[in-house]
């Protein structure tokens, strides 16, 4: 009977914590960025670790108690904030991640390509154990790549996820009625089997868009033809077949790159190293989450769901396997 009871009351608290938007247990997603510095105490500029973790999305994400903003608006906000601060020197940019939608991909490696043209700031890469698809996308604006020895990336290539759902939908006698002013209106839909002509203008979206990511690529790490067409294969490479690719420049630990940074940009090995957090935490190292991970943590109710594949219809710069992390 007291389980009966808990339930309702439980249930009350929620609604009540989400009438109250300026309300979280756990932190304020929307309270204002503080810059935490890492290491060092040196003058003469500053090195900022920006982190992207996990999927790489334009859409936040919302659970009982808490919210966190998309990974484009994390970068954005984060560069915005950097670039009136005219201390930092160097960017390290700390990639955790299978990869994401190709947009919000292209978003924030326009993001980043922006500031360096503005800032003349320096911009390493720091791949961690899964760099992939999205996630190498979006260091390609960096001055340098730096791979840990046990990082997986490249994925450099394109997938178009279209769930179906109509086998389960005949199963249990639902239809869906469509009404539609073109053949080509409803195309990608989970309700039915996808025509001829539809999979060949999915294959020409893909297409398309792996000629954008490759040709970056090309401009970018200046690979030789056969580099190229191993790496347009789209497979994941170990930390040094990347390196002997050309894929990254050097395979080492975070602080290998932030050293490389520090070089870059003229800096000594004492310079500060900072980073911007929502809620600044005690004995801070360069490992924690990204800045908005500590304001978001923990949720009242954790499914699991975040590795799952994407629901959505359309292109990724994604590998998938590295979903299920």
């Amino acid at each position: 009977m007291r389980r009966f009871i808990l339930l309702p009351l439980c249930l009350a608290l929620v609604a009540c914590l989400g009438a109250c938007a300026s309300f979280s247990v756990f932190g304020n997603a929307n309270a204002p960025y503080k810059e935490q510095t890492l290491s060092g105490s040196g003058g003469g500029g500053k090195v900022l670790l920006l982190t992207i973790d996990g999927l790489i999305s334009e859409h936040g994400k919302e659970g009982l108690l808490h919210t966190r903003p998309s990974t484009v608006e994390e970068v954005a906000a984060q560069l915005k904030l950097a670039r009136k601060d005219k201390d930092i020197k160097a960017l390290v940019l700390k990639v955790d991640s299978p990869g994401g939608t190709v947009s919000a991909s292209d978003v924030i490696y326009h993001e980043l390509m922006t500031y360096k043209a503005e800032t003349g700031v320096k911009v390493v890469a720091a791949l961690m154990g899964l760099a992939a698809s999205g996630g190498y996308y979006v260091s390609l604006p960096a001055d340098r790549i730096c791979a840990m020895p046990t990082t997986i990336t490249g994925s450099v290539g394109v997938i178009f996820l279209q769930p179906r759902v109509a086998g389960l939908l005949d199963k249990i006698g639902v239809g869906v009625d469509v009404s539609k002013s073109g053949a080509q209106k409803d195309m990608g839909s989970p309700f039915r089997p996808a025509t001829e002509e539809e999979k060949r203008l999915v294959d020409a979206m893909v297409k398309a868009q792996a000629e954008r990511f490759t040709g970056l690529v090309r401009e970018h790490r200046k690979l030789t033809p056969a580099a190229l067409a191993t790496v347009s294969t789209a497979r994941v490479f170990t930390a040094q077949e990347a390196k002997d690719l050309g894929l990254v420049d050097s395979v080492g630990y975070l602080e290998d790159a932030i050293a490389q940074a520090q070089g870059l940009a003229g800096l000594s090995k004492e310079s500060p190293v900072v980073a911007y957090r929502r809620r600044p935490a005690p004995d801070a190292t360069y490992y924690q989450p990204g800045a908005e991970a500590l304001a978001a943590r923990p949720a009242l109710l954790d499914l699991g769901l975040d590795g799952l594949l994407p629901l959505h219809a359309g292109p990724y710069y994604i590998w998938t396997p590295g979903l299920a992390r």
